[in-house]
C-alpha cells in the first residue's frame, strides 16, 4: 500500500457536501464531478491509506482498503430503486474499516461519518445478519458479566453510546427477566462517539481517530468472539 502524507481534511470537503445537499441533482454533480474527485474522494482515499498502519497495530484483522469502489470508502450514489426519496446522491462521507471476514457494511467494523451537520466515529455491527445477530444475543445471555465489562468500560462509555434499533419485546427464546434483556433486544450493535467537526481540519487527525477506535477494544473483541472471528 503506497505511503501518504495525509494530515487532515480540507474545509473544501465539507463545503462540497453542503453544496451537494442544496443541489442534489445529476446535472449539478456532473458539472462538479472533478471537485468531488479532488476535494472528497481523493482526500478520503489518502485518509484510508494513512489509517492502515495504526489499524494494523490495534485491530490487525480489520482492513483499510483505499479503492475508488468496493473498498473502505462507501459509494456516494444512493440506491433509489425502491426508495420514496429519489435524490441520487448521499450528502455524507462514510468510511468503514471492515473485518477481513466481512463482505459488506453489516459486518463488524470501525466507521467515520462526515456530513454538513455532524461528524462521528462508530464501532460495531450495523444490522448484522440474522445468524450473527442471534450469536451476539446468545453470547450476551451466556456471559452477561463479560458483556457489561465491555460495554461499561470507563474509557469506552465515556465517549461512546450504543444506538440503533431495538425490539419492543424480547426475542424468542430469551428470558424477559434477564439482567441484560434491553441489550439482547437490540437489532444493531453499533456504538457512536461524536466528533468536533473542526478537528477534521486540524493536523494529527489519523492519530485522533485511531485513539477513538482503540477505546472500543473490549466492545469489538466481544462482537468478534460472538461472530467466531479473530480480533
Amino acid at each position: 500500500m503506497p505511503a501518504t502524507d495525509f494530515s487532515h481534511f480540507s474545509p473544501d470537503l465539507l463545503a462540497f457536501l453542503v453544496e451537494l445537499e442544496a443541489n442534489n441533482e445529476r446535472a449539478w454533480f456532473a458539472d462538479n464531478k472533478t471537485r468531488y474527485e479532488t476535494e472528497v474522494r481523493g482526500p478520503c482515499l489518502d485518509f484510508i491509506t494513512a489509517m492502515a498502519e495504526p489499524l494494523a497495530g490495534f485491530a490487525p484483522h480489520f482492513f483499510a482498503w483505499p479503492r475508488k469502489s468496493g473498498g473502505s470508502l462507501m459509494r456516494i450514489y444512493r440506491d433509489v430503486r425502491f426508495a420514496r426519496d429519489k435524490r441520487p446522491y448521499k450528502t455524507n462521507v462514510g468510511i468503514q474499516f471492515r473485518h477481513e471476514a466481512g463482505k459488506d457494511v453489516h459486518a463488524p467494523g470501525y466507521y467515520l461519518h462526515i456530513d454538513p451537520h455532524q461528524a462521528f466515529v462508530g464501532a460495531g455491527a450495523w444490522r448484522p445478519a440474522s445468524d450473527a445477530l442471534a450469536a451476539i444475543r446468545q453470547r450476551i445471555a451466556d456471559l452477561p458479566d463479560q458483556w457489561l465489562a465491555a460495554k461499561d468500560a470507563p474509557e469506552f462509555s465515556a465517549r461512546f453510546s450504543l444506538g440503533g434499533d431495538t425490539l419492543v419485546r424480547p426475542p424468542r427464546g430469551f428470558d424477559a427477566d434477564h439482567p441484560c434483556i434491553d441489550d439482547i433486544k437490540r437489532k444493531d450493535f453499533i456504538a457512536i462517539a461524536a466528533l468536533d467537526p473542526a478537528s477534521l481540519f486540524q493536523p494529527g487527525l489519523v492519530e485522533r481517530i485511531a485513539d477513538e477506535f482503540r477505546r472500543a477494544d473490549g466492545f469489538m473483541r466481544f462482537l468478534c468472539a460472538a461472530a467466531g472471528v479473530r480480533f
